[in-house]
């Protein structure tokens, strides 16, 4: 089930919501597991049992582990073993068994398994739970339900942000309530939805259009380039949001996952902005149990290098995947040496530069293959002695430059400060948000949007 979807919005929430608000204290996580799962079921049926059976595995591990400090390490090793090759099996195995075929020139059989939506996400917050377990920085779950329901939680079981069990652990047993609170969570979902609905499934249309276009011109690359770069953030960033006000809504507070990451003036700033919740759990769990920068710089280069090929790797089972998060650890690597002390001295050139990295970035990252990779990337520069413009170009930027514009200036803070200094709008706030959520709503009925980018992770 979609956020941005009829049924979800006008059936599930609402009953959700009062059969959550009619429940006990002591029942509200219950009714919680329940509804996420029929959440879930509602696209993949067969798939809720396996991930009730992946979230048991990790809860008896989590007892054990607490339970026989002396056997802790095994514990924990099974566990990391457990869902990283539940993951791999699911998500990679077919990848694998590609390359061993062209390898070795054998014709093993693709086992073409299902990949169950979310399965990057939830696999991930299991495992980091069971490691801060092994680390003693959380108790061990008692309540196999109040597990369940914090990786099964709808809110953020599809496509994030990823929320820790120590985020949310003091949450799960009491967790405040307030009209404010519920207020906000309104807010920041109308919100989020408008980002997906308005502007990201627009900018994913010019990005289709440009895909099955006979006529490409180095206009139209440049055009497709920065689409799909704003796409891709008001498409992650609306469901981020989204995902923070229901948890809102339900008492919840989640990290945030996204902070302006296109005004960034250096690439290390902005993996600190973009999908917030990953670059840090990969910091925490892979990066810094490596020795982080705490070693050798040669030793510090290729942790760099491995954190940031398993980035890549977890976005996709594919080889651009792998470029496009050894891309970054190249630019990362490359600031640390020398690049960070020049980007210092001009914030201007520092955007710019960052701008153009992350909009390769993107075109590697949305490839169907390397070969179109380098092919997109050379049409920026006019390779293949491709026109600088053509007609359909320019109808197209004509059609989309607006939108394109408005969500370029929504890309950064300017609206949140403007909003800031106009006073009446809080009073007419509701209003508003009833307004779009009415556009929205005939969005919607016409059928008019697109699968989060993200639930293929």
């Amino acid at each position: 089930m979609l956020f941005s979807s009829i049924p979800f919005l006008f059936y599930f929430l609402p009953c959700m919501l009062l059969l959550y608000a009619l429940s006990p204290k002591k029942l509200k996580n219950f009714t919680l597991l329940v509804c996420s799962l029929v959440f879930y079921a509602w696209g993949e049926p067969r798939l809720v049992v396996l991930m009730l059976i992946t979230v048991f595995i990790g809860y008896i591990l989590g007892l054990l582990t607490e339970r026989y400090p002396r056997f802790k390490k095994l514990f924990v090793i099974l566990a990391v073993t457990f869902c990283l090759g539940f993951l791999a099996y699911y998500k990679y195995v077919d990848f694998f068994i590609t390359n061993f075929n062209a390898v070795t020139g054998l014709s093993l059989p693709l086992l073409r398994v299902t990949l169950p939506i979310g399965i990057s996400f939830y696999t991930f917050q299991l495992l980091s739970y069971n490691v801060d377990v092994y680390r003693g920085s959380v108790p061990a779950q008692r309540s196999f339900v109040d597990l369940a329901a914090y990786i099964s939680m709808f809110p953020q079981l599809i496509a994030g942000p990823i929320v820790r069990y120590s985020d949310v652990a003091a949450q799960l047993r009491e967790r405040s309530y307030s009209a404010d609170k519920f207020a906000h969570g309104v807010r920041r979902f109308v919100i989020g939805l408008s980002k997906k609905i308005l502007i990201a499934n627009a900018l994913g249309e010019l990005c289709d259009i440009f895909r099955a276009s006979g006529d490409k011109s180095v206009l139209f690359y440049w055009m497709y380039a920065i689409a799909f770069s704003l796409h891709i953030y008001f498409d992650f960033s609306g469901y981020s949001d989204m995902a923070i006000g229901l948890g809102k809504l339900l008492g919840f507070d989640f990290v945030e996952n996204f902070n302006y990451p296109y005004i960034s003036k250096s690439i290390t700033e902005f993996w600190r902005r973009w999908h917030i919740s990953l670059g840090s759990w990969f910091r925490d769990y892979v990066y810094f149990p490596m020795g982080g920068s705490r070693v050798p710089r040669p030793r510090m280069f290729l942790n760099i290098f491995v954190v940031w090929m398993l980035t890549g790797f977890w976005h996709g089972a594919d080889w651009n995947f792998i470029l496009w998060g050894l891309y970054f650890a190249v630019l990362l690597v490359i600031e640390k040496v020398f690049l960070m002390r020049f980007l210092k001295k001009s914030r201007v050139i520092g955007r710019i530069y960052v701008l153009f990295a992350v909009l390769i970035s993107w075109i590697i990252f949305n490839a169907t293959s390397m070969g179109e990779a380098f092919r997109y990337i050379g049409g920026l520069f006019g390779a293949g002695g491709i026109p600088l413009v053509s007609a359909e170009a320019i109808y197209y930027l004509q059609s989309f430059g607006l939108i394109a514009a408005l969500a370029a200036i929504g890309a950064t803070p300017i609206p949140k400060l403007l909003a800031g200094k106009v006073k009446f709008l809080q009073y007419i706030e509701p209003v508003f948000l009833l307004g779009l959520l009415a556009v929205i709503t005939g969005y919607l009925v016409d059928g008019s949007f697109n699968p989060f980018l993200y639930f293929r992770f």
